[in-house]
């Protein structure tokens, strides 16, 4: 059960969820708690509670030293508390990660050598896992910042100055692709995928990315060829291969009308289709040199409208039950100010 949670999750947030959760499972604890220390040691920078019902997680640092109680502090800085109802065993590397803690209420049984057994050996896998995540992290960290450099490096080539998305676009990205079920691994594709779609357009000549008025149909050619060209800048990094699909097909449209290659309904990879719903809402409510933007309930209106034309009709209606939502709607609201 160990192995298969710590190699089917790909972040320490979820690890830690999940992980109170097998730990009552295995112990018939009736509640149970996991620490995570920042890189200092000196805070609490992860506490992840399951109290038999409801998994809550605390993101916001926490003093040890000042808001800890006693029994944490000591287990935390590598003590273990063994009681009948209660247990406190550390994480421990080549320094202390953090400490988990279960309980039993007053009339369950009391803890046995068995089940402190069972948990000495699970705080070791749980060490190697939350180090591998924190890792791993770290990794996805510097890929993205390599990414975003990418991408402000396009910008500066060409007239894209003009288009850099908001900061907030990529929360919107991110929070519709999760509401679609999408795996982190397609949701990190979809991100960088995100601030590299348009590296292309660096060789679409500026007048026809700033012309007020219609495109002749040699500028729409023109036009037209920059998600290849994107493809073609970013395709010898190896790292990025998932994320040429996305890049390439996100013009593409749902009545198979788009380019560049008429791809039609779910032949558009999905993370295609997200994009293509965001980037329009934010086109829409930016506006473009020929026309001024509109504001929010005008833009969710012209996407409902589009929804089994331009846009694959899940996509549009997810967005839709997400713009429901206070935190999403605040998202939308400050795109395009």
């Amino acid at each position: 059960m160990v192995y298969r949670l710590v190699n089917s999750t790909y972040s320490t947030k979820e690890l830690l969820i999940r992980l109170t959760r097998i730990i009552c499972q295995l112990v018939g604890a009736s509640s149970s708690c996991v620490h995570v220390l920042d890189n200092h040691g000196k805070k609490l920078k992860l506490i992840a509670v399951f109290n038999g019902k409801i998994n809550i997680l605390y993101e916001k640092k926490i003093d040890l030293d000042r808001k800890a109680s006693r029994d944490e502090r000591r287990v935390v800085k590598g003590d273990t508390i063994i009681r009948d109802r209660f247990i406190g065993l550390p994480l421990v590397s080549d320094e202390n990660i953090g400490a988990i803690f279960m309980r039993r209420r007053p009339h369950d049984r009391s803890f046995g050598d068995f089940d402190r057994e069972v948990l000495a050996v699970l705080s070791e896998q749980v060490v190697t896992a939350v180090k591998n995540l924190q890792l791993h992290e770290l990794q996805q960290k510097v890929i993205l910042d390599s990414i975003k450099s990418m991408g402000k490096f396009f910008e500066k080539q060409g007239p894209l100055e003009f288009y850099q998305h908001a900061p907030v676009y990529y929360k919107i990205i991110r929070r519709l692709a999760e509401q679609l079920g999408m795996k982190e691994k397609e949701v990190e594709a979809l991100e960088y995928a995100s601030i590299l779609h348009d590296a292309g357009s660096v060789d679409v000549p500026y007048d026809i990315l700033v012309k007020r008025g219609r495109l002749t149909p040699k500028e729409f050619r023109i036009l037209q060829e920059h998600p290849k060209r994107s493809v073609e800048l970013i395709k010898p990094v190896s790292f990025l291969k998932p994320v040429l699909p996305i890049v390439l097909y996100h013009h593409e449209r749902y009545d198979g009308k788009g380019y560049p290659c008429g791809l039609k309904g779910e032949e558009i990879p999905l993370g295609a289709r997200v994009m293509a719903v965001v980037d329009a809402f934010e086109a829409m409510v930016e506006g473009r040199p020929y026309r001024k933007g509109l504001n929010l309930h005008e833009t969710v209106e012209r996407i409902k409208k589009k929804k089994g034309t331009q846009f694959d009709p899940l996509v549009v209606d997810t967005f839709c039950k997400l713009c429901k939502e206070t935190k999403f709607r605040n998202y939308l609201s400050t795109m395009g100010t």
